[in-house]
């Protein structure tokens, strides 16, 4: 089922788009790893619970992995989209020490764009400030 979405402004049509139901693939595994605000260090208990996680998947070659990183809405656009770009490289890297191949990760910065959480609370912008480690089953 679809529904339709109209946006007008001041008599202008602003947007205009269909929206349906995504199907979710219950195939994927998330791993979240959560940051400070302005930063992109990941603590040593976040690094060890994300190598435990992958030490749960004994043929992680057979996955498709994807870094996706995120921001809060505070500070300004570039600023959020360097510190999601920083927040990849520190998990790619934690990726890399785990012994993945560089060439086996594909990364994706969304900066404060795409929040999965509201941003006008603070339990909201924490929860946005995270990168998430996909791993998804390569097709056959």
């Amino acid at each position: 089922m679809g529904f339709r979405l109209v946006i007008i402004v001041g008599g202008l049509l602003i947007a205009h788009a269909s929206l349906f139901a995504q199907k979710v693939d219950t195939s994927m595994h998330i791993r979240s790893i959560y940051f400070g605000g302005g930063s992109f260090y990941i603590d040593p208990i976040q690094e060890q619970e994300l190598y435990n996680w992958l030490d749960s998947f004994p043929n992680i070659e057979q996955y498709e992995i994807i870094i996706q990183s995120h921001t809060d809405n505070i500070g300004s656009r570039e600023f959020n989209q360097r510190l999601s770009e920083g927040r990849s490289r520190s998990v790619f890297h934690r990726l890399i020490n785990y012994s993945l191949l560089p060439e086996a990760i594909e990364i994706k910065d969304f900066g404060e764009f795409l929040p999965t959480y509201r941003n006008d609370s603070y339990h909201g912008r924490l929860k946005n400030r995270r990168a998430d480690v996909i791993l998804k089953p390569l097709s056959l």
